[in-house]
């Protein structure tokens, strides 16, 4: 194959992994993000809309019987060779309409050939009526953030959180070596650290679900200029609002109708929503980076799958791989979405073009959260629990129950516990018996050295198992 031959097109040959390394995982999102995609949100945008217009007295056009409607409706779920069909009449031009070089008048046009020959014919040249471009966008974009997030990220996030309220129940009484600024700290357990992502991740996820998303259907430059001139006896906002409305049927996250707009809808709820999703992004990559330190640590195992091979030139290795993906693709995520929430607020005056292709590319910052998510659900499916690698840590570490005592002892009123503790035990390592011995020659009671004595690290985890089973 010479340099300027093209190959043909398949996940193999894609620049991106989004749409080839990644495909099976990323596939769903296709119904939401694709071109094909697009255009079929914009066609039942304009769809929708002529059923709308025929049911608003006064607007002068006739009303529509019901198979007229179902005709529309069914239009709306048109094939891949339909969208096709559409960007062929915007590149081209297609049996005798000329190209567009437009895309949403491709996508009216393409209805109005559909129409022709139909009953519907007589109302054609009401598709579109005194709408701009940026009215069917809004209301496509809109869907398909909704959509998205609703069939496709929530889920996955469930089933992350799902996964992590699993580990934090069955290990609540795992006790675990904490680390803080990297150094050993008072005991956990593995559940309790596992219910703070947990209860971190809900927290995002109930965000989410709460998530609106503003978009526009007021015209030209956002004031039914057209609307108002033609059929001034419409109350257009009124209309705009209940048909955006119907869009929320069976829906959880809603879009709603931003009423105050200059040609485009400011995009500040897409801001929102950007936002929320690179905040959960960035817990779940907290998460990836403790666990990879778990496994690194020798306190999770990870489950030998037949065949796979760890390193080429290392037999023995069994990488992390699963929580280092996520981090990869979570930070590429959260590098677009950071980008979108930044851009997309701002536009020239009533509006400027930088935001179209800025839009296209929701898809590619959302395919990178949804693989990130699908591999970590893999890690921690993968993931085994070491306690006893966790107790060798701790028994390693006697010295981490000197808080314990130093706060003991302030209660038994002995001078400056915590100078003396930090004496006997700070950068240096001690053992249980150097700790016996010291607990021995101070003046206290009987009982209170006995207790004291008594402590282990591995016991010393407060009520982290409360927390973990909460």
């Amino acid at each position: 194959m010479s340099p300027g031959d093209l190959v043909p097109f398949e996940p193999l040959t894609t620049i991106g992994p989004v749409d080839g390394r990644y495909y099976a995982t990323t596939r769903e999102l296709t119904k939401y993000f694709s071109e094909y995609a697009l255009i079929r949100y914009r066609c039942l945008v304009e769809f929708g809309y002529l059923i709308a217009l025929s049911e608003t007295p006064g607007t002068g056009i006739r009303a529509l019987v019901q198979h007229e409607k179902d005709w529309l409706r069914a239009g709306s779920t048109f094939t891949v060779d339909d969208a096709r069909t559409v960007k062929k009449i915007e590149r081209e031009g297609w049996e005798g309409i000329p190209a567009t070089y437009h895309d949403v008048k491709a996508a009216e046009y393409f209805i109005k050939k559909r129409m022709a020959g139909t009953s519907l014919e007589d109302v054609t040249e009401w598709v579109h009526f005194a709408l701009t471009s940026e009215d069917v966008n809004s209301v496509a974009y809109g869907l398909a953030l909704r959509d998205a997030l609703q069939e496709a990220m929530l889920p996955a996030l469930d089933e992350a959180r799902s996964a992590l309220d699993m580990l934090a129940k069955r290990h609540a009484a795992t006790p675990m070596l904490a680390r803080t600024h990297g150094q050993p700290a008072s005991p956990t357990t593995f559940g309790k650290e596992m219910r703070v992502f947990e209860r971190r991740l809900a927290r995002q996820i109930e965000q989410l679900r709460a998530r609106t998303v503003l978009v526009k259907f007021a015209g030209a430059t956002g004031n039914y200029n057209a609307h108002a001139t033609a059929l001034p006896e419409v109350d257009w906002p009124l209309f705009a609002q209940r048909f955006i409305a119907g869009f929320n049927s069976n829906a959880g996250v809603l879009i709603e109708l931003n009423t105050t707009t200059t040609q485009i809808e400011p995009h500040d709820t897409y801001a929102e929503l950007f936002d929320a999703i690179r905040r959960t992004n960035v817990i779940l990559t907290d998460l990836a980076q403790d666990l990879w330190r778990y496994v690194s640590d020798g306190w999770l195992t990870q489950k030998l799958k037949d065949g796979e091979i760890g390193s080429s030139a290392m037999p023995h290795k069994v990488n992390p791989i699963d929580f280092e993906n996520a981090e990869g693709n979570l930070g590429l995520a959260n590098a677009l979405f950071t980008h979108f929430s930044q851009k997309l607020p701002i536009s020239r005056l009533q509006r400027d073009l930088s935001d179209s292709t800025v839009e296209r590319s929701f898809g590619t910052a959302f395919a990178h959260s949804l693989i990130a998510y699908r591999a970590l659900l893999r890690g921690l499916g993968k993931a085994n629990v070491d306690a006893e690698a966790m107790r060798g840590a701790l028994a390693a570490h006697p010295e981490v129950l000197a808080e314990a005592f130093q706060t003991v002892l302030r209660k038994e009123g002995v001078a400056v516990p915590y100078e003396k503790l930090k004496e006997l035990t700070r950068g240096k390592q001690v053992t249980l018996q150097e700790l016996a011995r010291f607990i021995d020659d101070l003046d206290i009671s009987d009982e209170v050295k006995k207790r004291l004595k008594a402590l282990r690290p591995e016991t010393y985890v407060g009520l982290a198992e409360r927390v973990a089973r909460a």
